[in-house]
């Protein structure tokens, strides 16, 4: 509108698809900035990610083991550590391989 451009005619749909690559092309520029910026910070050690969760493992255990026996459910014992249910999953995957649980196959 501020351009006030008339898209009924070919020059007008010429100006429009030539802003249109041209917004693409500086979008496309920004990224790619970005993902330098983000190696450069990975090299010096700046770009680490977010800090893994703190877990007592020890209550962590209890509540594994009460969520094994079918004492209390996964929700329980979510809401009771803290966790989101894709935390919870993951580390109760860390717990099992640390402590040599395998879950039973179904052959």
């Amino acid at each position: 509108h501020k351009e006030n451009i008339d898209t009924d005619t070919p020059t007008g749909k010429f100006m429009l698809t030539v802003f249109a690559e041209l917004s693409q092309l500086e979008r496309e520029q920004l990224k790619q900035r970005q993902r330098e910026g983000i190696e450069i910070a990975k090299a010096q050690g700046k770009y680490t990610g977010r800090k893994p969760i703190e877990i007592d493992w020890t209550r962590f255990g209890q509540l594994y083991g009460e969520w094994k026996s079918k004492s209390i459910t996964g929700r329980d014992f979510m809401r009771r550590m803290g966790l989101s249910a894709n935390t919870f999953y993951r580390r109760v995957r860390e717990y099992e391989a640390e402590h040599g649980i395998a879950e039973p196959t179904s052959a």
